[in-house]
Parts: C-alpha cells; structure tokens; sequence
C-alpha cells in the first residue's frame, strides 16, 4: 500500500513509500515497539521509517552486544569457531590488500571486539579499529590487543591517505546517513587503496521467504536494507567503482538462516538476551545450534551461486 512518509527518501528525495512489513526486536527483545518497514516508490531504497532518533536508538543496542571471550571452555570454543568461519572475510582483504601498496594501515570501521583485526595481524597487516562504542573499542584493544579507537569515521584520529584498505562489515546498514562514512573512507584511502563493505543482501531469497523474520533487517537497529543496485548507486556517488562482488560469508550466510529460523538457539542471542542457562542445557543448545548452521549450508550456498546470497561483500576503489 502507498502512503507518504514522514522524511524524504536519503536517496533520491522522494516521499512516496510502498509499505513492505512491519516487526519489533525479535532478536535481542530491547523493546515491544513495533517498526514499520518501507520501499520507495522513485528509487526502490528500504529503510526503517519513521527512523528513531539517537537518543531512543542507543536504548536498542544491549549491553553484551558485543562479544568479549572469557575463560569458560564454552566460550573459547565459540570464539575458535568465530576464528574458523572468519577466514572468508580475512581472505578476501587479503586480496583487497594485494592491489593496494599495502603501505597503508588496513582499518576496519565498526570493528566491535576486534578478532577479525586480530585474525589480520597475523598475515603481517599493520591494523587498526574505529567504533562508535567505548566498550567495543575497549574490548578489542583487551581482549584481541589490536589498537582501536572510538569515534565517528568523519572524526576518525588518521591522516589523509593513511589506509591502503578501509572495511566496513555490516556497519552501513546502522547508520542515518551512509553516505558520509563513505565520503570519509575516500579520504582516508590512498589512491590505489581499496574499500571493503558487507551488508546484509535486501536482494536474498531468505528476505523473499522470511520477510519480518528474516534475520538481516534486526529491527530497529538496521535502519537501511541494501540491494547490489542501492550499494552500487551509493558507492558511485562517494567517488568509488566496484571491482568484485562476494555473495557467500561463511561466517554470516548459514547462521544468518539458523537464527532466522530459531533465534532462540542462537548463542548470541541467548548471550545478549541474558538467559540464565547452566553448561548442562548450554552447550546442549550450542550444538543444536550448530547442527542448524550445517543443514542451512546447502541452500545457502545455492542461493549465493545464483548472487542471491544473505550478504553482499563488495570490494571497491576509487573512479579513475
């Protein structure tokens, strides 16, 4: 149904929405308020509308959504795992790297607890972390001991062409205004760097299938859900071209189904959640859980072959 929103459309200015689906925080349940989502009817961009403003979104990030590893064996085998599947992301930098000068520091924005930053100093990367929470940027620097910061990227403490890769997992889709980070990232990057975005894919077949449940909307905190086509017109109006798309995460594409389909069992969640659990029916539901991941696997990988995975990795460098 077409109705006018109450904010004009980032993209294109348009008011005229198409109303897609409304949803509450199934995830992490920081609130019973329900969200409306909607599609512009010029450009086809679907976002969160009305968009809460900051001072009711913070309220929506709990305060172990970041993970910090303590020594309980149940933990250091889920950040083992974190490690293993994390091996796409960091391969793919890797690549992104080798067309730069790699000179430059490799900085990844929204770096939450830092183990992918981790993972990249043992490559021989020079590294560094940004995130707009003290305690995410806190645990990185504890916990995977790589020097992070907490700022805005437009406010972000290094120099003009300082990084030979910028990274941006899932942080696009958290922010009112995109654009500017991406304006701040091409100013940072030298002129053979590279930038690495993901974002949840608004183009998967599990959106199609699960609407509201589908897992890469996270009501309220994604404020925008991307296609390939939204990315590409935001990415060419902050100066950049793409170069090579990815549609599979190991980390994200089958867990991203299985949480989908039994939030509940995701150890993230019930971790953020608080649910008060002994190692008895813990480790029970980790590996229910993980079982869930595996059969997720197949259709995953097909949806991802046919470039409708659940993430869309992209990496990009400057217009020549």
């Amino acid at each position: 149904m077409k109705q006018v929103a109450a904010e004009p459309c980032p993209a294109c200015g348009g008011y005229e929405v198409t109303a897609l689906l409304s949803g509450t925080d199934r995830l992490y349940q920081t609130t019973q308020k329900r969200f409306q989502i909607v599609e512009c009817c010029r450009c086809r961009l679907i976002r969160l509308s009305p968009q809460p403003p900051p001072s009711e979104l913070i309220k929506y990030y709990p305060p172990d959504y970041w993970f910090a590893p303590t020594e309980s064996k149940i933990d250091r085998l889920e950040e083992f795992y974190r490690r293993v599947v994390l091996t796409d992301h960091v391969r793919f930098v890797r690549q992104a790297l080798a067309h730069s000068s790699g000179k430059g520091i490799v900085l990844d924005v929204g770096c939450g607890g830092g183990l992918f930053l981790h993972q990249m100093t043992k490559t021989g990367a020079r590294v560094a972390g940004l995130d707009f929470s003290l305690d995410a940027a806190t645990i990185a620097w504890r916990s995977q001991g790589v020097p992070a910061v907490c700022a805005s990227l437009a406010h972000a403490p290094f120099a003009r062409g300082s990084c030979s890769v910028v990274t941006m997992f899932h942080v696009l889709e958290h922010l009112y205004e995109p654009q500017t980070y991406l304006e701040s990232a091409y100013e940072l990057l030298e002129d053979e760097g590279r930038l690495v975005v993901q974002v949840p894919n608004a183009g998967c077949w599990q959106f199609v299938l699960l609407g509201e449940k589908w897992r890469g909307l996270e009501i309220p905190r994604h404020l925008y859900a991307f296609r390939q086509s939204d990315l590409e017109v935001l990415l060419d109006r902050c100066g950049f071209e793409p170069v090579r798309y990815k549609h599979f995460s190991l980390r994200d594409n089958p867990a991203g189904l299985a949480t989908s389909l039994a939030p509940w069992l995701d150890p993230t969640v019930r971790r953020v959640r608080r649910v008060a659990e002994s190692p008895k029916i813990k480790l029970p539901k980790d590996c229910l859980y993980f079982c869930l991941v595996l059969a997720s696997l197949p259709l995953t990988l097909v949806e991802s072959a046919c470039r409708a995975g659940f993430t869309l990795m992209v990496e990009a460098r400057k217009k020549k």
